[in-house]
């Protein structure tokens, strides 16, 4: 963590911490913690919050990881009464413009109890969300952005422990 970023922004009004610790001991319970970091550091991350972390807190996992990887890491910490939401996003370069998509996976009390907080990072004003498997969008890679096109439009068969959606309002099209 760097101590200059952090006193940046305590100037803007942001809470800052010094440590993990530090960072989970000033967030109200339940807490939710959403991790931003490259796939290849989130099982690093989760092993060093793991310790600092109670029943029934959350961890969002943004950085777009293997879906498998996510089924994994929900199972790992479901036995630690830990709750785990994988947000995927997509829509490239355009994003900001055009909008973007939050492919949702988690179980659905969970999901729905961070529901304010996805709507809103949604983009836009209207917000149209709808049943996808972000585990299918994921697997195919470069065909995602014509499969989420498609799921928006259809409700699709939820299988598995985990509920799936898509959080989107003008999506690459």
């Amino acid at each position: 963590m760097s101590p200059q970023a952090i006193d940046e922004l305590v100037k803007e009004k942001a809470v800052g911490a010094k440590s993990l610790t530090d960072f989970v001991k000033k967030l109200e319970k339940p807490r939710a913690l959403w991790l931003m970091v490259p796939a290849a550091v989130v099982d690093k991350t989760i092993a060093d919050l793991l310790p600092h972390l109670d029943t029934g807190d959350i961890l969002i996992d943004g950085g777009n990881s293997y879906y498998i990887d996510d089924i994994r890491r929900a199972r790992e910490l479901a036995t630690k009464k830990i709750h785990y939401v994988d947000v995927g996003t997509s829509g490239g370069v355009w994003g900001l413009e055009r909008g973007y998509c939050m492919m949702i996976g988690g179980e659905p009390d969970t999901v729905k109890h961070l529901d304010p907080i996805f709507a809103t990072l949604a983009p836009g004003q209207r917000r149209h969300p709808a049943h996808a498997r972000a585990r299918q969008a994921r697997r195919h890679g470069r065909a995602r952005l014509p499969a989420l096109r498609a799921e928006r439009c259809r409700p699709l068969r939820q299988d598995g422990p985990q509920r799936h959606r898509v959080r989107a309002h003008g999506c690459v099209r």
